[in-house]
Formats: C-alpha cells, sequence, structure tokens
C-alpha cells in the first residue's frame, strides 16, 4: 500500500500575522476554500493503492487536525504527536514505524501539509513515475523544475537519466545566492528541492540505521511505548527528548547511493512567505492580488488582504499589507522574508501576537475578546454542535453568558439549565459550571467576564471529554 505520510509540524512564521503558533498556515485556507493540510489530502485522490495517511504534528495542533480531517470526511491511520519538533527525519522514522505495524510491505510518500501544487495530475503522474523505483530500494525524492534564479530554495543536481522524468541524484545543494542561482537555472542540470519523498518504509529505517543509528534507536523506543489518547498517538516523551534533530536530507538522502530524483513541473509553491503567496495567486490586471475588504486606486504588483477591516491603498506598488483583527503587517514585497525578525521582536517581547489568532481555537469551537477593559472582558464564544466544554471552575472570575443562537445546556452548581436565544445566566465566582451545546446547529453566546484576573489559566478542570489535563 501506499501511505501518505504528512508533516503537519510547522508553524509558518513568515505568513504573520495571518499564520501563528496555535494556527499555523497549513490549517488556513491561503489560496482555496479548503486549508493547505486539506488541499493535500484532497490531491492524493487518483492515486492506486492508497491508504489512509498518517499524520505527524505537535500536540498543540491535534485537534485542529482531527477536525480537519473530520470536515472532509477523510480518515487517517494515525495521527502521531511529537512531544517536541526533532525535524523531519525523526518524524518520518515515526511514521515508518508505525505504517509497517498494518503493513510491512508499506511505501511511504512524504509530504509537508503546507504546499501548494496547482498542476495535481502532473503530481500524481510524478508519483506514479516514482513507484518503481521506491518498491524496488530507491529513495525517491522530487525535484521541483525551477521557473527563477530563486534564492530560497535549496537545489538538487540531477545524474544520469534512469527512464522517463528519474535521475539518480548527483547533489544536494543549500540555497544559493543570486548570481550561483541563476547558474544552475541556466545550466538546466537543477532542480528545486521540495521536500517531497518516496520509499518503502523499511528502506527507509534501514538508511537510517547505516548512517544515523542513534536517531533510529530513539525512535523505535519513543515508538515502543505509546498509547492511544482519542483519535491519537501519543509517544514516550522521554525516549524521544534523546533524539537528534535533524533533517531528512543531512540524516539520510546526502549519504546514501540509493537516492533518485523524479522532476516536476506541477506548479510548486511552499508558501514560504507572502511574496510566495503572491506567485501562486490571482491577480488583477495591475498584478494586484485582493482579499477581504479592500479598496484601491493607482495601486501594482502588490497582495493585499484584510480580514476585517477595511483596508485602503494609493500610489503605492510591491507591497504587502495583511490586516487581521489584531495587527497589520506592511512590508515591501522583496523584504518579505523578514517578517520573521518581527515574530521574534514579539516572541522577545512576551506579545500574546505571535502565539494565538483573534479568534482561539478549541476542540469544542472557539472564542474571540471583543472588548478587553481593566477588570472585565467581553468574548463571543462558538460551540459547535455536540461539543461541550470542561467541568471547570475560576477562582479570580465571574461569568455572565446570553445566548445570541442555538441552544446552551448550562450546569451551574447543582443546577442544570437548558437556554435559548435571548436568554441569560450567571455563574458566579468558584462554581463548578459546564456549557453544552446538545443542539443542531452551532451555538453562539456572548460571555462577560467580571474579576480581579481574568487570565485564561485560571481553569480548574475537574472533567473533560477531551483529556485535556489541569
Amino acid at each position: 500500500m501506499l501511505v501518505p505520510v504528512l508533516l503537519s509540524g510547522g508553524v509558518g512564521s513568515r505568513l504573520w500575522p495571518v499564520s501563528r503558533e496555535s494556527y499555523p498556515k497549513q490549517f488556513l485556507p491561503l489560496t482555496h476554500d479548503l486549508s493547505m493540510l486539506q488541499e493535500t489530502v484532497k490531491r492524493l485522490q487518483g492515486l492506486d493503492n492508497l491508504a489512509a495517511p498518517v499524520v505527524v504534528c505537535n500536540e498543540e495542533h491535534r485537534f485542529l487536525v482531527a477536525e480537519q480531517f473530520r470536515a472532509i470526511s477523510q480518515e487517517t491511520a494515525a495521527i502521531l504527536l511529537e512531544p517536541e519538533g526533532k525535524n523531519t527525519a525523526p518524524a518520518v522514522a515515526l511514521a515508518a514505524i508505525e505504517a509497517l505495524k498494518a503493513d510491512p510491505q508499506a511505501t511511504l510518500l512524504v509530504l509537508p501539509a503546507d504546499h501548494v501544487i496547482q498542476n495535481t495530475g502532473a503530481f500524481r503522474d510524478a508519483v506514479k513515475a516514482g513507484m518503481p523505483y521506491a518498491e524496488n530500494g530507491k529513495l525517491v525524492t522530487f525535484g521541483i523544475v525551477p521557473t527563477a534564479a530563486e534564492i530560497g530554495y535549496g537545489y538538487l543536481k540531477r545524474g544520469a537519466e534512469l527512464g522517463k522524468a528519474a535521475f539518480e541524484l548527483a547533489q544536494f545543494v543549500e540555497k544559493p545566492d543570486l548570481a550561483t542561482a541563476q547558474t544552475y537555472l541556466d545550466s538546466g542540470e537543477y532542480c528545486w528541492n521540495s521536500g517531497m519523498f518516496m520509499f518503502s518504509a523499511k528502506t527507509y529505517l534501514a538508511e537510517l540505521a547505516r548512517h544515523n543509528p542513534a536517531m533510529l534507536a530513539a525512535c523505535e523506543a519513543a515508538m515502543s511505548v505509546t498509547h492511544g489518547d482519542l483519535d491519537f498517538v501519543r509517544i514516550d516523551a522521554e525516549a524521544f527528548a534523546t533524539c537528534p534533530s535533524d533533517s531528512i536530507d543531512y540524516a539520510v538522502m546526502e549519504h546514501t547511493d540509493q537516492a533518485v530524483m523524479v522532476s516536476l513541473d506541477c506548479g510548486w509553491s511552499d508558501v514560504g512567505s507572502w511574496s510566495a503567496l503572491w506567485d501562486v495567486a490571482e491577480k488583477d490586471d495591475s498584478s494586484n492580488h485582493i482579499a477581504g475588504d479592500v479598496l484601491i486606486e493607482d495601486v501594482s504588483n502588490s497582495y493585499l488582504r484584510s480580514q476585517g477591516r477595511l483596508v485602503a491603498a494609493i500610489g503605492v506598488s510591491n507591497l504587502v499589507v495583511v490586516e487581521t483583527p489584531d495587527a497589520v503587517m506592511v512590508a515591501d514585497k522583496s523584504r518579505v522574508q523578514d517578517v520573521k525578525a518581527i515574530v521574534k521582536k514579539l516572541q522577545q517581547a512576551g506579545r500574546d501576537e505571535v502565539k494565538h489568532q483573534h479568534r482561539v481555537y478549541r476542540p469544542w469551537g472557539s472564542y474571540e475578546s471583543l472588548v478587553v477593559g481593566e477588570q472585565f472582558q467581553v468574548k463571543r464564544i462558538i460551540v459547535k454542535p455536540g461539543e461541550r466544554l470542561s467541568l471547570q471552575m475560576h477562582h479570580h472570575r465571574a461569568e455572565h453568558w446570553i445566548v445570541v443562537q442555538g441552544t446552551a445546556e448550562v450546569v451551574c452548581g447543582e443546577q442544570t439549565m437548558i437556554l435559548s436565544e435571548d436568554q441569560s445566566t450567571y455563574i458566579p465566582l468558584g462554581t463548578k459550571h459546564r456549557l453544552s451545546n446538545p443542539g443542531v446547529i452551532p451555538l453562539e453566546l456572548i460571555e462577560v467576564q467580571t474579576g480581579s484576573y481574568l487570565g485564561e489559566d485560571d481553569i480548574v478542570r475537574f472533567e473533560d471529554i477531551y483529556g485535556r489535563s489541569q
């Protein structure tokens, strides 16, 4: 069977302020109605002998992954929770060990969950072209036919031709300077390194044993004591902490003598920056991409995105302007790689804008702060049908709930009540309470918090159907 391995551990910091640590770019609909993770799953349709995907993600994103798969009615073979990020080589090793439990002959198709591929037919044709090599003990990597002298990607130098679109892999090359990238483009011998791979699970683990035995040993130890948790597979944190951190390229592909490159021309982008997103986005006659409530006059070659407020631009070019409810980012299109520097400053200042969206997602739904003042806060809370919050209490705040839409089941102390639209209730400080949605439509309510401390860490959980610890 062909087992897709979806790597979903990135944070997409170069796409701040839309992409954030708690809700990064792979979960966002940046180019289509579906998220990038969902698009990655959908483009697999049409491949032969396709198994359910194995997803590798971090614990914080586990409910996002599960919900996005449920939303497109797609099952997973496993959702593996990395205790900490160790780069791609260990992540794939964990997936390989998991895949072998179900199929000793499993072939892995390793895909980052946050790439854009515009020509899905060409992608599937390349996978089919690489399959015979993977099934015969080769480690296949997919090289993107370059369209420009790009300095943001690594390169693959092709060797002897093996067959249609398939070559021996002669060399991995780090991200070059512009002059060097131009020589690569002119030579016609280089492809961009896509970070996509295909090989049998057994072959990958054997090559990892040859070139990085300590990494394999740590991954095997971590996977030997896994346990299930709802939809997820938890990996032993203590064993995994000893694992070296490295990419597939450095750990295996640069050392193996079994590498094959399949060239791929499919409208690919890793969407690693706002300019890369502009490259693949639809544009008007002045080469502008407009998303949301945006008005322009005499603007060209720009990317302008609003998630809420009106954005107006006059007489500018080559700009990226991105508005979210809590931040506005403006950059010259040639400097968007430096967005990471802003993210670093936010981290150093301990600011919440680096981690959370204005709208914060939870397994039961979401909430967003509407007004924050001294000793009070107003939130909009949405609870999905059939979901419930934990049974909890707060030491420092009381809460008033007003139902705007749907039906709420409320536990407050020893009392249980049903509230419909325009009805409200009061949760005193220190009282055990729980909010549930027993209906078939989303429950929307306004919550008014009052108290001496309104932080999200003032929660004592007594019961939680999602297995979240106190």
